[in-house]
């Protein structure tokens, strides 16, 4: 992926402040439905266009974000600067607290997802409005988590909950 100062496709805006890779430690994921694989891609590839990604010590990026879940516990942000490829810190949360909306953002979603196939657009609008609720709720938490830490638009906030999500389920 090219830099985003030199990419119109993407909008950073800070451009020294923003997300270029984003990983997922998926050591202890044995597999996923095709549905959550798709949202998993859907939002690296949403957030790598637009981000704001604003570590409070000042440091510059851009950034490569590997997220991970350690002994099921505790959620760990690894940030490293994309081009020195030097590792410039961790913040660790407690999963504690992400554990109730995780769970009802995953129920929602297989709702969502039965509900495609069956209902009518009406139906579905109703389930999906419930989903961004859900979805704008874990945001919002991962926000105040981090606050002080790191800085974070809305939008960055909404795609990387869908990949805490994403990386916490076990089929």
């Amino acid at each position: 992926m090219t830099d985003a100062s030199n990419d119109n496709q993407h909008y950073h805006p800070n451009p020294l402040q923003y997300l270029k890779d984003v990983q997922l430690d998926e050591k202890t994921i044995t597999r996923r439905s095709p549905e959550i694989e798709h949202e998993k891609k859907v939002a690296i590839f949403d957030l790598l266009q637009r981000n704001l990604f604003e570590p409070s010590d000042g440091l510059t990026g851009p950034y490569i974000l590997n997220i991970s879940v350690a002994d099921g516990k505790r959620l760990i942000f690894s940030i490293t600067h994309a081009i020195s490829n030097e590792h410039l810190r961790s913040n660790i949360l407690s999963l504690s607290p992400f554990r109730k909306l995780i769970r009802d953002y995953f129920q929602i979603c297989e709702s969502y997802f039965d509900a495609i196939k069956k209902l009518t657009p009406n139906q579905i609008e109703t389930i999906d409005m419930a989903r961004r609720g859900i979805h704008n709720e874990g945001a919002e938490l991962l926000r105040e988590r981090l606050d002080g830490k790191i800085t974070m638009d809305l939008h960055t906030a909404r795609r990387l909950f869908t990949l805490i999500c994403v990386l916490h389920i076990k089929n």
